[in-house]
Parts: C-alpha cells; sequence; structure tokens
C-alpha cells in the first residue's frame, strides 16, 4: 500500500478564509495556514495534492500556496452540501488509490520529531488498511467532533479497530454506544482530523449522492467502511487547533510559537506584557 495524494476540504462557509490566513510557524517564518497544511502534507511524504474550493476562492488559494501551488490541483465545490459532499467531488482525483485526507481549518503540533500526518501515513502502510487519527477527549467536548468505539488491538498501546462511529454524538448516545475498553472514565476516542482513506469510501460517498434523500456525511460514510473492510483508530498524542473557532488563530499562534525556535522570546514578551496589565490593575486601584 502507497499513499501518494492528500485532499484537503476548505470550501464551507465558515472555513473559506481560513487557509489564508497568516501565522509565523515553529521555525519563526510567516506563513498562511494554507502552506502550514502543505507542509504538514510534504512532511508525510505525499506530493500530489487536491484542495476542495469555494468556486470563488481558487486564485486566492493558489497566491498563497506560492511555490507549493505546483502541487496542488484545485476542484470547486459547486454545491454546497456539506463535507461529505465535498470529499466526494475529488473522486476523480483519488481514483483508485489510498489517499492522504485533512481539513483545511486545523493545524498540528507534533510531540516529536514525526509528524502527526506522516504517523498517521506510516502506521497506515504498516498494516495496509484505511485509518483515522483518534484523540481521547472528554465527554463534555463531544459536540465538536465525530466520534467512534473501538477494540485495542492486542499488543498495542495506541491501535484500535474500529466498530461504530457517530458524528457529534450526545453523552448519553456515546454512553450507549461508543465505550471503548482502557479510556478513562469520561472519554472517548473523538477524530483528530487526518486519515488515510482507501477507494471505498468514495465508493460509499458516490451510493450516498446518489440517494436524492440522502446528504453525504463523512460520519455515517466511515461508518459503513468500518463493516466493509479494515479499518483502525491510531490514538494521538500530539496537538490540534481548530483555527475557526473564537480564539482559534490566537491559540494556534502561541501552540506554534511556543513550541518553536523563538520559544523563549515569546514567553518573555508573555510575562512582560501580563506584568503591564498587573502594574495597570495596581494603579487603578480597586472597583
Amino acid at each position: 500500500m502507497k499513499v501518494a495524494k492528500a485532499i484537503v476540504t476548505a470550501a464551507a462557509r465558515g472555513q473559506r478564509s481560513l487557509p489564508l490566513q497568516t501565522l509565523i510557524d515553529r521555525d519563526g517564518q510567516q506563513k498562511s495556514v494554507l502552506g502550514i497544511v502543505i507542509e504538514e502534507i510534504m512532511r508525510a511524504g505525499v506530493q500530489e495534492i487536491c484542495l476542495i474550493v469555494h468556486p470563488d476562492d481558487e486564485s486566492a488559494y493558489r497566491s498563497v500556496a506560492g511555490d507549493a501551488a505546483r502541487h496542488v490541483t484545485f476542484i470547486p465545490q459547486h454545491d454546497a452540501r456539506g463535507y461529505g459532499h465535498a470529499l466526494w467531488c475529488a473522486r476523480d482525483f483519488a481514483g483508485k488509490e489510498p489517499f492522504l485526507h485533512l481539513v483545511g481549518d486545523h493545524l498540528y503540533v507534533s510531540r516529536t520529531s514525526t509528524g502527526c500526518a506522516q504517523r498517521v501515513v506510516e502506521t497506515a502502510v504498516k498494516e495496509s488498511c484505511a485509518l483515522s487519527g483518534v484523540q481521547a477527549t472528554r465527554e463534555a467536548l463531544l459536540p465538536n467532533f465525530g466520534a467512534l468505539a473501538g477494540k485495542r488491538i492486542s499488543g498495542k498501546t495506541d491501535l484500535y479497530t474500529v466498530d461504530h462511529v457517530i458524528e457529534k454524538p450526545s453523552p448519553t448516545e456515546a454512553e450507549q454506544h461508543l465505550i471503548t475498553p482502557g479510556l478513562r472514565a469520561g472519554h472517548y476516542l473523538c477524530f483528530f482530523g487526518i486519515h488515510v482513506l482507501t477507494p471505498a469510501i468514495m465508493e460509499i460517498l458516490d451510493a450516498q449522492v446518489a440517494a436524492a434523500d440522502r446528504v453525504p456525511t463523512i460520519s455515517a460514510a466511515l461508518r459503513e467502511l468500518a463493516g466493509k473492510e479494515k479499518y483502525l483508530a491510531l490514538e494521538m498524542h500530539d496537538y490540534r487547533y481548530n483555527v475557526g473557532v473564537k480564539y482559534g488563530l490566537l491559540n494556534a499562534q502561541f501552540a506554534l510559537a511556543l513550541s518553536g525556535n523563538d520559544r523563549e522570546d515569546v514567553i518573555a514578551m508573555l510575562m512582560e506584557l501580563l506584568l503591564q496589565r498587573e502594574q495597570h490593575a495596581r494603579e487603578r486601584g480597586p472597583a
């Protein structure tokens, strides 16, 4: 099994401008969110990238991609039919090959020298199957993520077979259907935002799109995939940052800075800012 292609979705209404935003990366260089995502992909050894965009956004995305644009195929999502439909738009690009999949509004910081996408790809290739990165997540955060239930593979500390998938489950649904042995009480395996998917996922989405009464969804497609073929989940202990939530860009910027070459300078700046605020509060006195 070889993973040579990647598909990034970035056409959602609230997502379109996010990959165009600029941050300072871990190396101290100014880069767009899209540029950082592309570097994450290429670090995993994947050179062919497909970006699903709104029809009006290709020129802006191509511009911020810079030299990396030569590795990118842009495909428009003309009908706003959601995440599953966006992925389905890249079916011809994917062809009959497995592919890496990321969303365009998340950034990742690895705790090791191996990139997050790189680890997912290497594990999928080793296991020769579809694989999703997951993270143990507390119950209160379930409304933000798709989640799954699985069983830990014997002899592995971080690899699970996938038995069931639910999109943004309620705590009651999770307790009834998504208990995974070995996790802390009140924690569930939620999607990390990085997947390696096989051609079967496009066949499933194709059937969903053909059904006039169904809106294609990733979670439903992954649930069906789990019943068709070997599908594993890899527990990640790294960090993900959704730049689309309130203060998401700020949080991602702090995370990149504090894990990069300028860590000491950034800490000093933050300390100075906090000291200034504290001094200002003292000068104002009690309200």
